[in-house]
């Protein structure tokens, strides 16, 4: 159950290469389900987080959607798709968030960027270079910025993945196969320790995005781990009526038992300077 996780950069046929992956191995191909699932979480329109992730919000968009929800929920949907398998996932950091799963095939789709202008200009229309430029590196930094803010990372650090294809050189065809023949590697097969690592970092993401939604853990910031379909709970909280109920909304999730629950109390002597972040 191949998962091949790219990334998502304009001009660099990223998409070309994951809609012909889907055809050569019959895998499905994420297009709109992570945004309109994270828009539905938030209850917010999907052009409004299309334009956050692109870089083209405004300020008051910007001040006014809370990131952390963004990032929250997404990588909620980035490992619900992960644990179907047989799947292509472009963009939405999944490349990051999928690293630690070691059958996750994970790879940059780049190219240089004058052919990258140039591939904008042609589906524009346009013969305005300048602006084709400008569109380019507004969408590098968004990404770049998402990225850095997100994982701490350099999006372009070649270490972060298994494979980078320089689309200058090769065709599409070649690229897919190239990451089949990865895919298909010793290394990559799907193994119970690797599918029980995806489970676990996938229900960490359901019980973080439970807390989130819920209102009254919204701004919770706790420490959660699972192993085995067991989740653990640690950290600091405000009160007794915190704990029992991020302990609640974990349980709702993981199931009656399955939480241990070694959250703190914080001291009163330290609770004025508490902020949840």
């Amino acid at each position: 159950m191949p998962v091949i996780a790219l990334t998502q950069e304009m001009g660099s046929l990223a998409k070309d290469v994951a809609v012909r992956l889907g055809e050569t191995a019959g895998l499905a191909v994420t297009r709109h389900e992570v945004v309109e699932n994270v828009a539905e979480r938030m209850q917010v329109p999907t052009s409004l987080i299309n334009r956050l992730r692109g870089g083209k919000a405004g300020l008051v968009e910007r001040l006014s959607t809370d990131a952390k929800s963004v990032a929250v929920y997404t990588a909620e949907e980035v490992f619900s798709q992960a644990q179907r398998g047989n799947v292509v996932l472009r963009g939405w950091g999944a490349t990051l968030l999928l690293r630690p799963v070691s059958h996750v095939v994970s790879v940059r789709i780049t190219r240089s960027f004058a052919n990258r202008v140039a591939w904008l200009m042609e589906n524009l229309g346009t013969e305005d270079r300048a602006a084709a430029e400008a569109e380019v590196r507004r969408s590098d930094e968004a990404h770049a910025s998402r990225m850095r803010a997100q994982f701490g990372v350099n999006w372009g650090d070649p270490v972060l993945y298994d494979l980078v294809i320089n689309m200058d050189r090769i065709t599409v065809d070649s690229a897919v196969a190239q990451i089949l023949a990865l895919a298909a590697r010793p290394e990559f097969q799907e193994t119970d320790a690797s599918r029980a690592r995806l489970e676990a970092l996938a229900l960490n993401a359901r019980v973080r995005a439970a807390l989130k939604a819920n209102e009254s853990t919204a701004s919770t910031n706790v420490d959660i781990d699972s192993e085995g379909g067991k989740v653990t709970l640690s950290g600091m909280v405000v009160n007794d009526q915190e704990l029992a109920e991020v302990a609640r909304v974990a349980g709702v999730v993981a199931g009656t038992g399955n939480v241990d629950n070694q959250l703190r109390v914080m001291s009163i002597s330290r609770r004025f300077t508490y902020s949840k972040t």
